[in-house]
């Protein structure tokens, strides 16, 4: 195709943050909640999942049923990152969040750990599709110069969502209430609820103006840019331009060609970060109940009340972190965040191993460590939407994600799950200082390979396939 020359790009990040950008990060935001929502659900609800009058799961059982999450996320976003790419952000985040609709409402009528697996497998489907559209969206759409607080903080809301689970977990488990029998299933059910009125509106978000350049599609990326800036009050200016070609499309090849050739450095970052994050969170969060009642006899209805500071600490940490990583920048920022994300789980494993935590001062502790945790988690997920083109960008989030998790998740909770029902705390904690040397390698990883992206517009970060160098002028 021809090239085209646009100063949408630049129009994008120049606009001043309004109750337009409040509406995108709510709309799209959400889907970290209901991650959130599913993953402690499920935590909290794991050992109410044991017992008979339930479904009468294993330990063991839980965390496969865990892993099946994953790998349906893991397959989902392989299959909806392409289709971002190929059919639009909007199209992506609306049938996604459909997708998670009906399995977390099937879910609640599930009779077995076969039908459980299956439907949290379908669940993970939508939700791994969910983050490619959504993470692309959300930076395609927010300005440069905030792009790094804004997509941390969003991704910290997964700990609203995690929140909330713990919450419903006690409020549904208490037999004063409901009891664990129906509970659980209701728990499911009201996820569906959620996702329903999420999905009223996004209907109202448009398509991201970058992707309809990059489809040919110039005169409705106008459109678009010129109805934000007329709500948000902006009068058209001039500015910088860039010279571009549409690649409506690009094979397989080129983008396997780009990750493995053009940006070998970049792609051998990304899947650090992406892999270590995934084992440390994976591994530890889905078996977190279980801990508490193996461990310390944590009553299954109050497994909740222990979740609560775990989630704060998860959640301030990329709200007030993220600023820093548009200031102090991103290389020195995610180096940070992983060492003491990593030397912190070693120190507090070890305090487990030799019984010297109650379940209060564990929960505190673990809310410490991922106070950074969490904010190196997300910036994973910001580093690899932001380092490599426009055309591929979806997929590439996808296939980060799908292998990061892939080889840091699908393991860790089977492993971790067998690991609690032995009792062995010697043995727990050697997994959990396996965790923490992941994280310590990615600090290590990230001061020789990190990219310094922030304030920098997404096109300067890495050329669109198609680009020209940017440059001034008409």
């Amino acid at each position: 195709m021809a090239a085209i020359t646009t100063d949408i790009p630049a129009r994008l990040d120049r606009l001043p943050w309004s109750a337009w950008h409040w509406r995108v990060v709510i709309a799209l935001g959400v889907s970290w909640l209901l991650d959130g929502l599913e993953v402690t659900v499920v935590g909290s609800l794991g050992p109410a999942l044991q017992r008979p009058d339930t479904l009468g799961l294993s330990a063991s059982q839980i965390g496969w049923a865990a892993s099946a999450y994953i790998a349906g996320a893991v397959l989902g976003a392989i299959y909806f990152g392409r289709l971002a790419d190929r059919l639009g952000r909007k199209r992506m985040f609306l049938v996604t969040l459909v997708v998670y609709l009906i399995a977390t409402v099937l879910t609640a009528f599930t009779w077995d750990i076969a039908s459980f697996a299956f439907c949290r497998f379908l669940t993970g489907f939508g939700i791994g599709g969910e983050y490619a559209a959504i993470n692309s969206a959300i930076d395609e759409l927010i300005p440069a110069r905030l792009r790094g607080r804004v997509d941390l903080a969003i991704n910290g809301t997964f700990w609203i969502g995690a929140a909330m689970g713990a919450g419903l977990s006690v409020l549904l488990l208490d037999p004063q209430w409901i009891g664990p029998e129906l509970g659980w299933r209701i728990a499911f059910g009201l996820g569906g609820v959620l996702a329903f009125a999420i999905l009223l509106v996004r209907r109202h978000l448009p398509e991201s103006p970058r992707w309809l350049l990059m489809h040919d599609r110039s005169e409705e990326a106008e459109a678009v840019v010129r109805r934000i800036e007329q709500e948000v009050g902006v009068v058209y200016e001039k500015q910088q331009h860039l010279a571009i070609r549409p690649l409506r499309s690009i094979p397989w090849s080129d983008v396997l060609h780009v990750l493995l050739v053009r940006y070998r450095r970049r792609a051998i970052f990304g899947i650090t970060l992406m892999a270590s994050q995934a084992f440390f969170y994976n591994a530890i969060f889905f078996t977190y109940a279980l801990v508490l009642a193996r461990f310390y006899g944590v009553a299954d209805e109050h497994v909740g009340y222990y979740i609560f500071p775990f989630a704060l600490g998860n959640f301030l940490g990329p709200l007030l972190l993220g600023r820093l990583f548009d200031t102090v920048g991103r290389r020195f920022m995610i180096a940070t965040t992983y060492a003491l994300s990593g030397i912190g789980l070693l120190a507090t494993g070890y305090a487990f191993s030799q019984e010297w935590l109650t379940p209060l001062t564990q929960a505190l502790s673990w809310s410490l460590i991922f106070f950074f945790a969490s904010a190196a988690a997300s910036s994973a997920y910001l580093t690899v939407s932001e380092i490599f083109p426009l055309e591929m960008r979806a997929i590439a989030i996808s296939l980060f994600y799908a292998v990061g998790t892939g080889l840091g998740g699908f393991v860790g909770p089977p492993l971790y799950g067998a690991m609690i029902e032995s009792g062995s705390r010697s043995a727990l904690f050697g997994a959990y200082a396996f965790a923490a040397v992941l994280m310590c390698v990615a600090a290590a990883v990230t001061v020789w390979l990190g990219v310094d992206a922030e304030r920098k517009p997404l096109e300067e970060v890495c050329p669109p396939l198609g680009s020209d160098p940017l440059k001034r002028g008409a």
